[in-house]
């Protein structure tokens, strides 16, 4: 298996989210009931006591979790604030040392690249394992949910019906069919190991050609769209996959490593009642779930306080 080192992301910053973090940011603000629960972002000021401050990084998904972490919390009686759209894992991350932020939505294979750069990823209970140890001591991680927010070869709709392919299908199924496809995706996708030297590797894939767009972005998701490309390195909660009807097809041998949601928490702001909570959250939430309201947030304009409340609701964790 692999290290992330080289993740084709550098995770979370990719182009085009700033904006809908933003605008869903905006949202939030505008559809929460209390001024009250919102506070500065990069205020190093300490809670008040008992109060648990959730944090976001700068993109809409992550403010989606956040508020669904918040909410969980309050329906516990446990009172809460947001510290929403703060930034990136470099900002975020100092936040949480300090205290200042008490939970933030993480992905653990992207934050053990962060924590080191070179260590292996083999399942995602050994990456929490590896995480915990690198963490600083006032940190640790939660229960990691089965939502993963990760690179992926995805086929538009075309390609999968002509190959009668389906999301039950994997990289392996490719391997007759990859010599009539371009593939499409970052200018490293097409030299790093969780890109076409690994889907080489692992799995025996050559491609017709590659052709050089964006990280997961508007290039390559219009690239995809068109049929300029029938295959595209995509993120499998990215909503063009449900507006477009793109098949993301199964990883079985993790090329792409793993980068489950998972509670990053300062250990001494949260309760047992608040950890058993936000664990609760993590058993339920799937990729196709995080997938399903990610879409409402980022296509419907959804406020996602109020796609937060719902999920909670159906998953009776309100």
């Amino acid at each position: 298996m692999t290290s992330t080192a080289s993740h084709s992301r550098s995770l979370r910053n990719r182009p085009g989210v700033a904006g809908v973090a933003l605008a869903a940011a905006a949202a939030l603000l505008a559809g929460c009931s209390s001024s009250d629960d919102i506070t500065d972002p990069l205020s190093e000021k300490k809670p008040d006591g008992g109060t648990v401050v959730v944090g976001s990084n700068n993109f809409a998904e992550s403010i989606l979790i956040a508020d669904i972490y918040g909410e969980a919390l309050k329906a516990k009686g446990i009172k809460v604030s947001y510290k929403l759209n703060i930034g990136s894992r470099e900002t975020t991350y100092g936040l949480l040392k300090n205290g200042s932020v008490t939970v933030l939505p993480e992905y653990n294979g992207s934050l053990l690249a962060y924590l080191d750069s070179k260590a292996p990823q083999e399942s995602a209970e050994a990456v929490n394992a590896a995480v915990k140890t690198k963490l600083d001591s006032k940190l640790t991680l939660l229960d990691s949910a089965p939502a993963e927010d990760k690179d992926s070869v995805s086929l538009n709709a075309e390609t999968a019906k002509k190959y009668r392919l389906t999301g039950e299908s994997t990289l392996e199924d490719l391997k007759d069919i990859a010599p009539d496809l371009v593939i499409g995706g970052s200018p490293e996708f097409q030299t790093r190991q969780q890109g076409l030297k690994g889907l080489e590797s692992a799995y025996g894939l050559k491609f017709k050609s590659f052709k050089a767009l964006d990280a997961g972005g508007p290039l390559t998701q219009a690239a995809l769209t068109k049929n300029t490309v029938q295959a595209a390195d995509i993120f499998t909660t990215d909503p063009t996959i449900t507006k477009e009807e793109f098949v993301v097809l199964q990883d079985p041998k993790n090329l792409f490593g793993f980068a489950n949601v998972t509670p990053l928490v300062h250990k001494s702001g949260l309760s047992e009642e608040g950890v058993a909570a936000l664990n609760a959250v993590s058993a339920k939430l799937d990729t196709k779930t995080l997938l399903e309201m990610d879409s409402q947030v980022q296509l419907e304009k959804k406020d996602p306080l109020d796609v937060a409340k719902a999920w909670l609701k159906s998953a009776g964790l309100d």
